[in-house]
C-alpha cells in the first residue's frame, strides 16, 4: 500500500544521499522587502549542493527557469548559478509587483519561505486651499485646509509648521474611493490671526513611511486688520494752563481712513488728523483724551489721562449744622487738587487750627461753640487755587438776652429801652416786665412794645430779635425802677435788666446861651461903631457908661427841683438866665428886666428871667429875647 511505500522511499532516499554527499539546501532565503514605487527590488536566494533548475514564483505563479525571465521585462535573475546565487531583480517596481515571492529548487523539491514585497507610494506635494497667499481678517477665526491627493502608500500624515515649530490645533480627515482604497487626505488648521501674523509663512508637510522627510508646501498670510493705536502725550505731567500735544499713531491694513478725538467721552470739535494740541486744566486728570482710528476693517480706540498739577478746587461745601447743647457736631468738605491739598479747619475770626482733613468733629458742644467754621485749602505748588468755605454751627440753647444801650430821656418826655435776643430755636415770645406789670406786644397805658428782626444775627445763635419798650410821658419813678426783658423757648429762659437814664440839658443850654451872647455882643459892637461915626466921637464915652454886662452862671443838677434859696436868688442882678426844657424849642419871655442905660433908646434889651420852678420839674429853662432874633433851638 501507499503507506508502506512512503517509508521505503524515504529509506532509499536517505541511502542515496548518504552515498551522493551533502543534500541541496538554502544558503540564503528571501526576506520581506519594502521598496518605493519606481525603484529596484532585489530578493536574494542562495542554494548549496544544488546545480539543478531554480525558479521564482510570484503569488504561486512560476516566473520561468531562464535567467532573463522572458515575458517579464522588468524581472531578471542575477548571480553566479555555479555558486548557487539566484537573486530576483525587479526594476522599476510598480504597484502590481506587490506580492509574495518564493525561490524554488525544482529538482531538489526545495521551496524557500515566502517573501512579501511591499511597494510604497510617496505622497504628492500637498496643497493649501486658497494658497499660495491667503487673505485673512485679524481677530476673525479661520480654518486653513491642507490636502494631499493620490494613491500614497501608506496614507500620509499632514503636519503644520511655522518657523520650524509644529503647530497644534489641527484636525485630520481622510476620503475613501468607491473601491475602498485610500483617496485624498486633508488636515485643517484652526487659528485666530492677529496683525502680527501679517506676512507670516505657514508650511503644510505630507509625510509617510515612503517619504519620512515629507513634502512641503507653503502659504503666506495676508492680514487685514483694524488699526492698532498708540497714543502719547507730551509732556505727560504739566502745570495747569500749559500746552500739551497728543500724538495718535496707528498701523492698519488696509490704510487708515479717519481719526476721531474725544475728551471724557465727548467729541473734541474741530480736531482732525493724528495730532491734537490742548491747554491743560484740571479736567484732564479725570477726563481722559481718547483717539479712535478707523479703516475699512474696523476701528480701535486708545485713551490716556494727563497728570495735571493744579491748585485746590472746592468740590463739596460744608453744610450748616444745628445741634442741641451737649451733642456732638461735625462738618465735612471736599477739595480736589493735584497733589492732594492740605485741608485745615479754623473758626471764623480765629487763627487756631481746630483740625485737618475732610472732616471736623466737635464733641459735646456748648453755646460758646456756636459760630462759623472755615474749611480752608492752601494753594498748590503753582500758587493757583485754594480758598475757604464756611458753614455755621447753630447750638440750640436757651435764649441769650442782652440789654442794649438806650439814650437818656427827659422827664415827662418820650423814652425807649431795647434788648437784643438770640435764640435757637426761636423764642416763643419776648416779654417786658416791671414793678406793676408786663407787656409782650401792643400797648398798655404809657407803654408800647415792638419786636422786629435784628439786622444781623450772632453766628450760630440763631436769628436775632430786637424788642423795644416805648414809654410816653416819663415819670420820676421810671428812672429808678428796673425793666426786665425776657425770652423763653423749649430749652429754657433768658433775660436781662435795663434801666432808664435821665438826660441833663444844662450843657446844651450853656452852649446856646453862649452863642446868643456872642451874637448880641457882635451886634452891639457894630451898632456902637455906627453911632460913633454918627456922633463924631461923642458916643464913645456915652456908650462906655451905658454898657450892659451879661453873665450866664451854671445851674444845679437837672434831675432835682430848685430849692427856696434858688427861687430867692433867681431875681438878683448877678444871676444869669436859667435853662428849662420840655422837649420844645426854647421860647423868649419877659418876666424881669435888668435895668441899664440903653444908648439905643431901648432898641436892644437884655432881660434875665427866672420862672418859678414846679416841684416835679427835672431841669430848669433858659429864655432869651432880643429884637430881630428868633427862638434858639
Amino acid at each position: 500500500t501507499l503507506r508502506m511505500r512512503v517509508p521505503a522511499l524515504l529509506v532509499l532516499l536517505f541511502c542515496f544521499r548518504g552515498s551522493a554527499g551533502p543534500s541541496p539546501h538554502f544558503l540564503q532565503q528571501p526576506e520581506d522587502l519594502v521598496v518605493l514605487l519606481g525603484e529596484e527590488a532585489r530578493l536574494r536566494c542562495a542554494l548549496g549542493a544544488y546545480w539543478g533548475l531554480v525558479q521564482w514564483t510570484k503569488s504561486g505563479l512560476a516566473l520561468g527557469g531562464q535567467r532573463d525571465l522572458p515575458g517579464w521585462s522588468r524581472y531578471w535573475i542575477s548571480g553566479n548559478a555555479a555558486n548557487g546565487q539566484h537573486d530576483l531583480h525587479i526594476r522599476p517596481v510598480e504597484l502590481e509587483d506587490e506580492a509574495s515571492y518564493e525561490c524554488q529548487a525544482t529538482q531538489a523539491g526545495l521551496r524557500s519561505r515566502p517573501a512579501q514585497l511591499h511597494v510604497l507610494v510617496p505622497p504628492e506635494v500637498p496643497q493649501v486651499l486658497g494658497g499660495p497667499s491667503v487673505s485673512l481678517i485679524a481677530g476673525v477665526p479661520v480654518n486653513l485646509t491642507c490636502r494631499s491627493r493620490g494613491d500614497a502608500r501608506p496614507t500620509p500624515e499632514l503636519l503644520w509648521f511655522r518657523d520650524g515649530v509644529r503647530l497644534d490645533g489641527t484636525t485630520f480627515h481622510q476620503t475613501l474611493l468607491k473601491e475602498g482604497t485610500p483617496g485624498s487626505v486633508e488636515s485643517t488648521l484652526t487659528l485666530t490671526p492677529s496683525s502680527h501674523d501679517d506676512g507670516a509663512t505657514l508650511v503644510c508637510r505630507a509625510r509617510s513611511q515612503a517619504l519620512p522627510a515629507g513634502r512641503d508646501t507653503t502659504v503666506t498670510l495676508s492680514l487685514q486688520y483694524p488699526p492698532e493705536v498708540t497714543l502719547s502725550a507730551s509732556p505727560h505731567t504739566v502745570q495747569e494752563g500749559e500746552k500739551v500735544t497728543f500724538l495718535c499713531q496707528a498701523t492698519a491694513q488696509p490704510p487708515v481712513t479717519g481719526y476721531r478725538w474725544a475728551k471724557g467721552g465727548s467729541p473734541v470739535l474741530g480736531a482732525r488728523g493724528s495730532r491734537l494740541e490742548v491747554v491743560a486744566d484740571a479736567s484732564f486728570l479725570t477726563e481722559p483724551v481718547s483717539c479712535e482710528v478707523s479703516n475699512a476693517v474696523g476701528s480701535a480706540n486708545r485713551s490716556t489721562a494727563l497728570d495735571v498739577l493744579f491748585g485746590p478746587i472746592l468740590q463739596a461745601k460744608p453744610e450748616p449744622v444745628s445741634v442741641d447743647v451737649g451733642e456732638d457736631a461735625s462738618f465735612s468738605c471736599a477739595w480736589r487738587g493735584n497733589p492732594l491739598p492740605r485741608v485745615t479747619w479754623t473758626r471764623r475770626g480765629g487763627a487756631q487750627v481746630l483740625g485737618s482733613g475732610a472732616t471736623l468733629r466737635l464733641p459735646s458742644v456748648g453755646p460758646e461753640d456756636a459760630g462759623d467754621y472755615v474749611c480752608r485749602a492752601e494753594p498748590g505748588l503753582s500758587g493757583q487755587g485754594g480758598g475757604a468755605a464756611e458753614a455755621r454751627l447753630t447750638v440750640n440753647a436757651p435764649p441769650v438776652v442782652t440789654a442794649l444801650h438806650s439814650e437818656p430821656a427827659f422827664l415827662r418826655g418820650p423814652a425807649r429801652l431795647q434788648c437784643l435776643v438770640f435764640a435757637s430755636p426761636a423764642p416763643d415770645a419776648v416779654v417786658w416786665s416791671w414793678d406793676e406789670g408786663f407787656l409782650e406786644a401792643g400797648s398798655r397805658g404809657r407803654f408800647l412794645v415792638e419786636t422786629f428782626p435784628a439786622p444781623e444775627s450772632r453766628g450760630g445763635q440763631g436769628p436775632g430779635l430786637i424788642s423795644v419798650l416805648h414809654i410816653s410821658g416819663t415819670q420820676e419813678s421810671d428812672f429808678s425802677r428796673n425793666f426786665n426783658c425776657s425770652a423763653r423757648n423749649w430749652l429754657g429762659e433768658g433775660g436781662a435788666r435795663a434801666s432808664l437814664g435821665c438826660r441833663d440839658l444844662l450843657p446844651t443850654v450853656r452852649i446856646v446861651a453862649g452863642v446868643a451872647a456872642a451874637t448880641t455882643t457882635l451886634l452891639m459892637v457894630i451898632t456902637e461903631v455906627t453911632l460913633c461915626c454918627w456922633r463924631h466921637g461923642k458916643a464913645s464915652a456915652s456908650f462906655s457908661e451905658q454898657k450892659n454886662l451879661m453873665r450866664i452862671p451854671g445851674s444845679s443838677d437837672g434831675c432835682s427841683s430848685p430849692g427856696p434859696e434858688e427861687e430867692e436868688t433867681g431875681s438878683r442882678e448877678d444871676r444869669g438866665p436859667i435853662v428849662h426844657t420840655d422837649h420844645s424849642d426854647l421860647v423868649l419871655e419877659e418876666e424881669g428886666t435888668l435895668e441899664t442905660k440903653d444908648p439905643t433908646n431901648g432898641y436892644y434889651k437884655v432881660r434875665g428871667v427866672s420862672p418859678p420852678a414846679s416841684p416835679d420839674s427835672c431841669v430848669t429853662s433858659l429864655q432869651w429875647k432880643s429884637p430881630g432874633i428868633s427862638n434858639f433851638p
